[in-house]
């Protein structure tokens, strides 16, 4: 650079510091922006000056002209002609009105004298019969004077509806407001009926006919707001509204005129009518909520009439979008919102099955002509708006409008509860049986309808058929909305009728049958089905598309999973992985199986919407009935359904829902998986109480797919909190439906459970080493349960940890030997039997047969009776945990309680068989009930006091009688079953979960568990002993003594056996999958005590007796050598409840 170089001098003045490019680029920008704002600004002043100049000029003008329209009225002439009326009366009238009122929306008291001067000249002129006088012949006149009639009119509208929404509102001068709404009502009613004009000749009727229809159209379209201010009127009537009776029924026969105005090609009830007037009154009008509380019956009668109706179901079929958008942006501008009240759409659907089906006789008169296809129209039409309604309530979600609606009650004083029970009520009609058969006795016959729901106007007519399924699905989508909005009781209503509706549920089955047993079905070969039956076995690309997905996204799972758990896929998950393909061969082979439903192989996924829809409602209303069916009816009369049928709907829900959950399902058949689940389960466990299904059936779906036990119990762990509807997992697979995997697997599942949770807390360090951390308790022998309770009760989960028993015998002194672990097992052994004696007071026993143990009514009466049971559900969950069998079992009803499931009036005969009788004597009473003196309670004793539990409220004030004896016999089931026993349940409960995880146990049913918990039957294998016998001390298979043992094994007793058992290992009973799982193994230990040669020559034998080490599971046995000694020796030993002072 040259440094001897000037500086350089701008030749434009400018000095060294001048502005860059850009900063002078954005200056001027800015400052073009201020111009623009200034402009714009000044345009606005001079419009605001503009419009506040006419505003003045105009209200001046009003005021002058009102001054003026009075006067002249006031000295009016006797000759009055039509062209007065018009130009001097309601030219004028009509501009200050609108100047001075509808513009302000409020009315002056001089604007209602006004008003009521106008129409009283307007009617007296409309009523005239003379053609120069009477206002209507202006609308027959010249071409300017009808033109002049029809704009005036029209404004005439546009003030009785600003009229009636000031009706509206409460005002001082209402009564007034109410009197001129009804005079422009009249005047209207009287101008859009030509047939009553006075003037009305035949030769211009036609025009008089136009003119009227003009009128009637620019009432039904939203320019003139008619409907809008009969919606908001009418929003604010109450039932009990005399004062306004003649303005409600004036304002509902002017809102349904355009119902009637229809051109005479428009007759035919067939023809789609796309009137805007129609679309005005649905999306305003059928949207108003509890519309037939707020009319009076005689417009009742009239909404419900079919020139109503059918124009209205029309409309929504062919324009159900924009009917839908409409109303949306109609509650949007309300400023409602579906959290916190009853949708729009939902009161359009009250008021239409309302409007329908007021009764039994009102529901569509069977003398109407063409009465079928108002049916099909009802049902599609409800089914539209309720997939609409539902879609925005159910994503809502039940506990946030609960939430809302207790808020909305506490400021309001009604409340959205109010607004609830009264939506409910509309709906009422489709719980009637009436109302279902009148559905049924037109489905299968032909009727012309919209073919396409979603077309134009001009759509052609096909032939449509009502079928069951358009009947299931309106009934589906009405167990669903009560569902949501009916909180209190739910759908039980709509199932109710349903499951006893004679045949309706045998008609379910019966179209689900041919569908999903196609073997058996009739429907090939009826063409008129053909669509019907496409329709329900074709499955779209894309739910192949969605069901490959789910598989993919399953064996992904599964490849995670085998990851985590050091394995390389086994045999039985390739065979799951290639399950879904049609060409598989172990696809093929499963068809051998007869319980595998071949249709729902797939799950939900597989079937169409159709059948989905049919199995959701059948899966509901079944599962309803079946809580309240005896097994009377069940099993002798076999009602609804023979037995084998029974077996075919358990086979179809079981391969429903297990290949639902295995490969997972969309949000869309929550419904479905939820019905499905809930009927099989019941089902299920009434096969568990009386058998009436073959043990195959039960496991048939999980025949070719079930996992690895190992690999199901680690992603039930690791899968915990995943959706079980939509995730497919292992583990919402043996959590639902455990027995589709046999007894044995889940037991080796629960077991791994317990080795899992083991080796979780050795991880975080609360299992050491041996000795460590363990409990030692002194027990003894005659104080066991009241010992152990005091050392243990309060140690909760710890109880876990080791236990180290010392036991003190009846002497006081303490008994020899260590425990290492065999004492600890007979510590629970012993504790169970004391506190399970019917003679402690705290379990009494069943008078069934079978014995079975449940928590004793007068425990609760005990001193700390209810923490005995308990610390005692705490016992039987340490047994459960260490593998320990006792010898005790529960009885069913209790064992539902403790798997959280509840308990129906079946299950009560293996609790108490005579009340269970004499319930069901009854039930089948065919006298007066009275006669038997019964009421609503039930008498316990307990130490000669007696009590009296009613069984609700008011219950010793009730007789019983032949109306209410159903509630009678389910409320004292319910009492026996539920009521009285969940504190007990509840208590064992919450001491049995301390050990045992709740998902654990919901592996088994009640019989597997008292299986679990007490082993198999009451004897033992003794060959399966034999085999997995060690011999120590010069012992062997062979030792003549050993031979000697096992003959004089099974020359004992099953009773002798079992107590031999006991001797040796603590327990009574065989572990529930053999001898190959008893730990330590069983041992026989060679005592040598050789007898002198002269003693053995003079027939003497050894005299000791043998002993046991229950720690090491050892049988300590002396060389005996004949059998009667051993057998004499060995039964001596076993019965004297002794321990190690044998030895």
């Amino acid at each position: 650079m040259d440094l001897n170089r000037k500086h350089k001098v701008s030749l434009r003045g400018a000095s060294s510091g001048e502005i860059s490019r850009d900063a002078l680029l954005a200056k001027v920008s800015q400052e073009r922006e201020l111009r623009n704002y200034a402009r714009r600004a000044n345009a606005a002043a001079l419009f605001i000056q503009r419009v506040w100049r006419s505003y003045i000029v105009r209200k001046m003008e009003a005021i002058e002209l009102r001054e003026e329209w009075e006067n002249s009225l006031s000295c009016r002439s006797d000759t009055l002609t039509k062209s007065w009326v018009s130009s001097r009366v309601l030219r004028p009238f009509l501009f200050f009105i609108r100047s001075l009122s509808v513009q302000h929306q409020k009315i002056q008291a001089r604007d209602i004298l006004c008003m009521q001067t106008c129409f009283k000249i307007l009617l007296e002129s409309i009523n005239s019969n003379d053609q120069g006088y009477n206002f209507c012949s202006l609308a027959v006149g010249t071409f300017e004077e009808s033109k002049t009639w029809a704009c005036q009119t029209r404004k005439l509208v546009y003030l009785c509806s600003f009229l009636l929404m000031e009706s509206s509102y409460s005002q001082e001068r209402i009564k007034d407001v109410l009197g001129v709404s009804a005079l422009v009502l009249r005047i209207l009613i009287a101008l859009t009926d030509p047939k009553s004009w006075k003037i009305i000749t035949k030769d211009n009727f036609k025009d008089a006919e136009t003119a009227g229809n003009m009128i009637i159209q620019f009432i039904g379209s939203c320019k003139s707001g008619y409907y809008t201010a009969v919606r908001r009127y009418i929003k604010t009537l109450t039932k009990h509204t005399d004062e306004r009776l003649l303005i409600t029924t004036s304002a509902v026969t002017l809102a349904v005129r355009p119902f009637h105005a229809r051109q005479p090609a428009f007759v035919d009830d067939s023809q789609p009518d796309t009137n805007l007037a129609v679309e005005e009154y649905v999306s305003l009008i059928l949207t108003i909520p509890r519309l037939v509380c707020c009319l009076p019956s005689a417009l009742i009668r009239a909404l419900k009439h079919k020139s109503i109706l059918m124009p209205s179901f029309h409309t929504i079929l062919i324009l159900r979008d924009k009917i839908l958008t409409r109303i949306s942006e109609i509650e949007h501008s309300e400023k409602q919102s579906c959290t916190m009240e009853i949708p729009s759409v939902g009161w359009a659907i009250g008021n239409i099955i309302s409007l329908a089906t007021v009764s039994e006789t009102d529901f569509m008169d069977p003398q109407e002509s063409n009465p079928e296809m108002f049916y099909v129209l009802y049902v599609h039409v409800i089914v539209t708006l309720a997939k609409n309604l539902l879609s925005r309530v159910e994503n809502v979600g039940i506990q946030d409008m609960h939430l809302d609606f207790e808020a909305t009650s506490d400021e309001t004083g009604k409340g959205e509860n109010t607004a609830k029970i009264s939506f409910v009520e509309l709906l009422q009609p489709v719980c009637k049986q009436w109302h279902l058969a009148k559905l049924l006795a037109v489905s299968g016959k032909d009727i012309r309808v919209i073919a396409d729901k979603g077309a134009s106007a001009s759509s052609k007519k096909v032939s449509e058929t009502l079928e069951l399924f358009d009947i299931a699905r309106f009934y589906s989508c009405m167990l669903r909305i009560f569902c949501v909005l009916n909180p209190v009781v739910g759908p039980l209503p709509v199932l109710n009728m349903l499951s006893f509706c004679p045949g309706y549920i045998v008609s379910l089955w019966s179209s689900l049958e041919s569908v999903l047993f196609p073997e058996n079905g009739s429907i090939a070969d009826n063409s008129s089905h053909g669509p019907v039956k496409t329709s329900w076995s074709t499955r779209s690309p894309s739910e192949n598309k969605l069901k490959h997905l789910k598989n993919d996204g399953f064996n992904k799972w599964v490849n995670v999973l085998n990851k985590f758990s050091g394995k390389s896929p086994g045999p039985r998950e390739r065979v799951e992985c290639a399950s879904d393909q049609p060409e598989s061969s172990q696809v093929k082979g499963s068809t051998d199986d007869v319980w595998d439903v071949e249709t729902l192989r797939g799950g939900p996924v597989g079937i169409s919407k159709d059948v989905a829809c049919l199995l959701q409602l059948f899966c509901a209303t079944y599962a309803h009935l079946l809580v309240v069916l005896d097994d009377i009816q069940f099993y002798e009369k076999q009602v609804p359904f023979m037995l084998e049928k029974q077996r075919r709907i358990a086979s179809m829900l079981n391969t429903l829902v297990y290949n639902g959950l295995l490969r997972g399902t969309g949000p869309e058949n929550r419904q479905l998986m939820d019905s499905a689940i809930r009927c099989l389960h019941l089902l299920y466990e009434r096969d568990c109480r009386h058998p009436f299904c073959p043990s195959a059936l039960w496991l048939s779906p999980g025949r070719t797919s079930r996992p690895p036990i190992a690999f199901a119990a680690r992603t039930h762990e690791v899968l915990p909190g995943s959706d079980v509807h939509t995730s497919p997992s292992m583990g919402s697979v043996i959590t639902i439906t455990p027995h589709a995997f046999p007894f044995e697997e889940r037991v080796h599942v629960f077991r791994e459970f317990i080795s899992m949770d083991k080796a979780s807390r050795k991880m975080a360090g609360e299992v050491d080493a041996p000795g460590a951390r363990s409990i030692e308790i002194v027990v003894r022998r005659g104080h066991v349960v009241e010992d152990g309770f005091r050392q243990l009760n309060s140690i909760g989960s710890r109880l876990k940890s080791s236990i180290h028993v010392s036991f003190v015998n009846e002497s006081g002194l303490p008994e020899a030997g260590l425990d290492y672990g065999g004492l600890s097992k007979e510590f629970l052994t012993d504790i169970t039997k004391a506190a399970f004696a019917t003679e402690y007071g705290l379990f009494s026993q069943t008078t069934t047969s079978d014995r079975l143990l449940v928590p004793s009514p007068s425990a609760r009466h005990l001193e700390n009776g209810i923490q005995m049971i308990e610390f005692l559900g705490r016992i039987v969950g340490k047994a459960l945990y260490e593998g320990i069998l006792l010898d005790y079992s529960f009885s069913h009803v209790f064992i539902q309680k403790l798997l959280g499931r509840y308990s129906f009036i079946d299950e009560l005969s293996g609790l108490d068989p005579e009340l269970y009788r004499n319930l069901m004597y009854i039930k089948q009473y065919d006298g007066d009930l009275k006669e038997l003196c019964l009421d609503f309670t039930v008498t316990e004793e307990f130490c000669g006091k007696m009590s009296i539990i009613e069984l609700k409220p008011g219950g010793k004030d009730i007789s019983v009688t032949n109306e209410n004896k159903m509630q009678y016999i389910h409320a004292m089931a319910d009492y026996k079953l539920n009521r009285q026993i969940v504190p007990f349940s509840n208590a064992f409960y919450r001491g049995l979960t301390d050990l045992i995880s709740p998902a654990w146990l919901k592996l088994f049913n009640a019989h597997e568990f008292n299986q679990l918990l007490s082993g198999g039957n009451h004897d033992i294998d003794v060959d399966d002993l034999r085999r997995n016998t060690k011999y120590t001390g010069g012992y062997t298979d062979s030792s003549r003594t050993i031979k000697i043992f096992w003959e004089v094994m099974k020359g004992f007793e099953p009773s002798e056996r079992c107590m031999l058992l006991k001797f040796v290992t603590s327990c009574s009973r065989a572990p529930l999958l053999g001898f190959k799982y008893l730990q330590p193994t069983f041992i026989i230990h060679k005592v040598s005590c050789d007898t002198s040669l002269w003693a053995a020559i003079g027939g003497q034998d050894v005299e000791r007796l043998p002993s046991a080490s229950t720690c090491y599971n050892t049988l300590k046995l002396p060389t005996y050598k004949r059998a009667s000694t051993m057998r004499e020796k060995l039964l001596y030993a076993i019965t004297s409840n002794a321990g190690f002072e044998l030895s």
